[in-house]
């Protein structure tokens, strides 16, 4: 069963929901082979197209990796308008989970970074001490305040309404790979300091078959506005997928949000079962990256289930564009496009909690 835990101490910190305002996208440029063993050709030409796709509608910062990569980022990206190249040395591409989760000062309104302790998913793939250095880099380079957690978590395994509600796993961040000195209590309590969320709701037993994160949230339950969640939902009727996923919806059927909602609950299938030398891959519609003004949905070659899924997206986003995006290359990586990304919220103009008209913009189910 989930835990939720409520009434947790005030901060001083929001952390604002996907689909506020962004200043900027980061990305991280692939070099590793490791990540996508045997099938490394294609992989600069899928993140090329992310890059561009999302400079479309808003800047997007490169952090161009080490010295062979950053040649082929700044040959393929150099002149691009609305993409900055920062070159800092990578060890793998997954920035959402190394990079900083950026969060707003209530008083003040500035933007500040939490930079959490990065282990490569509890020591799985190393090395990665550069990835464990791109969080305080990166505020360095923006001028941007950083805050140093003591806690081992990563990016994509936190998910917020932007009012006060947090979705994360039990399996993640209680790990004894990440965490095992923290009580659930203190980590509880220290995701509220660092995020300002008052409720955190645990989700146990929810891993997709292939994955290696050890439960991201960001593969299985994602908000789409205040009080309604998208979860992965089996796609076939025989899938080993299917226990963890209806365990993951009962789960999110008996809480309620900071505000006192009951979560409405939108199935999301996930595609057909997929092998790639011998391993399946972890796909999920839910990894989608709601950017300004869009929504860049991963799609998989399987072209009923992805089509399923843009039409469900389509009646979940009425105010944003839907953006399919061939993922079907990347995800033998473990990861797509929200894995891939993250966000750098805009200022907020508005004391916490009230949207500015242009926020409320992008949030259009927001009360007043």
């Amino acid at each position: 069963m989930s835990e939720s835990h409520e009434n947790l101490r005030s901060s001083s910190y929001f952390w604002p929901a996907e689909w506020h305002p962004h200043d900027a996208t980061w990305i991280s440029w692939p070099h590793n082979p490791k990540t996508w063993p045997g099938r490394m050709e294609p992989i600069p030409d899928a993140f090329e197209r992310f890059i561009r796709t999302l400079a479309e509608v808003e800047p997007v910062h490169v952090l161009a990796g080490p010295a062979e990569a950053a040649r082929e980022a700044h040959k393929r990206l150099d002149g691009a308008k609305n993409v900055r190249l920062f070159d800092f040395a990578t060890n793998d591409c997954w920035v959402r989970d190394y990079g900083p989760t950026f969060v707003i000062e209530s008083e003040t309104g500035k933007v500040v970074g939490v930079h959490w302790v990065y282990t490569a998913w509890g020591g799985k793939y190393p090395p990665f001490d550069e990835d464990a250095k791109n969080g305080a880099r990166i505020c360095e380079a923006m001028g941007i305040p950083r805050v140093a957690s003591p806690l081992v978590c990563e990016g994509g395994g936190l998910e917020t309404d932007g009012e006060g509600t947090l979705l994360t796993t039990t399996s993640c961040l209680q790990s004894a790979s990440r965490n095992p000195e923290r009580s659930p209590a203190w980590i509880t309590q220290h995701l509220s300091e660092m995020l300002g969320v008052t409720k955190v709701i645990w989700l146990e037993g929810t891993e997709l078959d292939g994955d290696d994160t050890d439960g991201h949230i960001d593969q299985l339950a994602r908000f789409v506005a205040p009080g309604r969640v998208v979860v992965a939902a089996r796609g076939i009727e025989v899938d080993t997928n299917i226990e963890s996923l209806q365990s993951m919806k009962q789960q999110l059927s008996e809480v309620t949000d900071a505000r006192g909602r009951k979560l409405e609950l939108i199935d999301l299938p996930t595609p057909p079962p997929r092998w790639i030398n011998g391993q399946r891959v972890p796909e999920s519609y839910c990894n989608f990256y709601i950017a300004n003004g869009i929504v860049l949905v991963p799609t998989f070659q399987h072209r009923p289930s992805d089509e399923r899924a843009i039409g469900i997206l389509k009646e979940q986003f009425p105010y944003h564009r839907i953006v399919p995006l061939d993922a079907a290359d990347m995800i033998w990586g473990l990861g797509a496009f929200h894995c891939g990304s993250q966000q750098q919220p805009r200022c907020a103009r508005e004391e916490m909690g009230v949207r500015s008209e242009e926020s409320a913009s992008f949030n259009p189910y927001a009360a007043g």
